[in-house]
């Protein structure tokens, strides 16, 4: 069948038959879509239709994430914790790409941080051994200070 968004009407040959609701709310919105079902006593009844979810997304991406079930936020309440995650590090949380640039990232961060290090280290040794072959001056010896006269002792 195919259902329009807000809609009661179906492609099914019972659009214009009208049926009345089975619950109190009248409105035709999103919560209160019914299908037409036509009962063996020849009755036509109001089917209501649950509200579609969206299910868990990844929150770096926004990609909805494979292998967990769209379920409305209750339902997930009846599942084990094995259905409503997947099996390794940010299960439920992020999508597997996601997952995978996070430990690249991370471990090139590392790298960058030993190369850094390295490189500072290196920079140490060639300033020792440069100043290790550098020939040394001679000190120049210091001159005797001559003693400063007194003030008014003419």
């Amino acid at each position: 069948y195919q259902r329009r968004v807000h809609g009661l009407f179906y492609e099914m040959g019972l659009d214009t038959r009208r049926i009345t609701y089975r619950r109190r709310h009248s409105y035709r919105t999103t919560t209160n879509i019914a299908k037409p079902v036509k009962t063996p006593g020849g009755v036509l009844i109001a089917h209501y239709h649950k509200k579609v979810s969206n299910g868990p997304s990844c929150g770096d991406c926004k990609q909805p994430i494979q292998g967990v079930p769209h379920l409305r936020p209750r339902e997930y309440a009846r599942l084990s914790r094995r259905q409503k995650h997947v099996s390794r590090a940010y299960g439920g949380s992020r999508c597997a790409t996601c997952v995978r640039n996070r430990i690249v990232r991370s471990f090139l961060i590392e790298e960058q941080k030993i190369v850094k290090r390295f490189v500072k280290a290196q920079a140490a040794k060639d300033a020792i051994a440069a100043k290790a072959a550098a020939p040394k001056k001679a000190k120049k010896p210091k001159a005797p200070k001559a003693p400063k006269a007194k003030a008014g002792s003419a």
